[in-house]
């Protein structure tokens, strides 16, 4: 078995290394000056089962193309399986038409990288989970919750929490967290103007006197959440928490985050942690390596994976 890292989140690679107790294969990843990217792999790979780890985070593009040339240049040196392990899965908001003329473009991506050659995905809490249909190979969609249940039943009293869903779409992810801390559950009902931007309308539960957890897939610009703060605290929650698996945070996400009403935001490190998370003083970082390095270790044995989701 190998392990293979682009540059998208190196620290998260190096993690899932030191919990496999499996050194990185030494893989060469740079640019040329018009910015192309140039892959060498600089370690006999034939016949292996190789793993590759690259999100397709910001930049997303960039790290998508550096996903695409290594798994090329994987097939081209014989390797014998080749698993595109992808933490954060880039473009999976873009899983239907939302009007005329548009694309669905976490399918044309999914055709990308089984066309480049690979052989299977695991991938973690994709935003729809319909989009596992949009590859014709096997894709293992991991789930977060059991590491974030964990760390919930660490951290806070059980007897007074509610798990709060920031939009009706997230209703099903929400419910499984409630159901694994035997918490109760309400639902943020907001209506989205236009894209980056939403309006919180209504609280669906009882929230008063409760210690809220918002829980959701994707926190971007922070809006939702710091909306969805602000509502569940004038409806009389004692105080306000996210528990989030990507944390995208673009532009000012996480000037909002520190200047809202949130006590916490925790997330995975499924994309590298900016200078700016690392310095906020209320976004906290779990790591999921434990996790990706557990579904890799069993699917190079071909032992079942759906446990993990236990």
């Amino acid at each position: 078995m190998k392990l293979v890292a682009g540059n998208s989140n190196h620290a998260l690679a190096e993690a899932i290394s030191a919990y496999l107790d499996l050194p990185l294969t030494q893989c060469t990843v740079r640019r040329f000056a018009d910015q192309e990217v140039f892959v060498e792999i600089r370690e006999n790979v034939r016949g292996e089962d190789v793993f590759v780890i690259q999100s397709t985070s910001y930049p997303a593009n960039d790290n998508l193309m550096e996903l695409l040339i290594i798994i090329d240049a994987l097939v081209r040196a014989s390797a014998r399986r080749i698993t595109a392990v992808m933490p954060y899965f880039g473009y999976a908001r873009q899983d239907r038409k939302t009007g005329g003329r548009t694309p669905i473009s976490a399918k044309l991506v999914a055709n990308m990288i089984t066309r480049a050659g690979t052989d299977r995905v695991l991938t973690l809490d994709l935003h729809a989970g319909q989009i596992q249909g949009f590859f014709d190979i096997p894709t293992d969609n991991l789930y977060v919750a059991p590491v974030m249940t964990r760390d919930v039943k660490e951290r806070y009293s059980m007897q007074n929490l509610t798990v709060v869903s920031p939009d009706v779409g997230g209703v099903v992810r929400a419910r499984d967290l409630a159901k694994r801390i035997d918490a109760p559950l309400a639902i943020v009902d907001k209506r989205r103007e236009r894209p980056g931007e939403s309006e919180v309308m209504n609280i669906i539960g009882d929230v008063e006197g409760r210690d809220c957890m918002l829980f959701d897939d994707i926190v971007d610009s922070g809006g939702t959440l710091c909306n969805a703060a602000d509502a569940l605290l004038k409806r009389g929650a004692h105080h306000v928490s996210a528990y989030i698996t990507h944390g995208v945070l673009s532009g000012g996400a996480v000037a909002r985050i520190d200047g809202s009403q949130l006590q916490e935001l925790v997330i995975s490190d499924s994309i590298e942690a900016t200078e700016a998370v690392r310095a906020s003083e209320k976004v906290r970082v779990v790591s999921i390596a434990p996790l990706i390095g557990e579904a890799i270790a069993r699917t190079a044995l071909e032992k079942s994976v759906s446990s993990l989701f236990d």
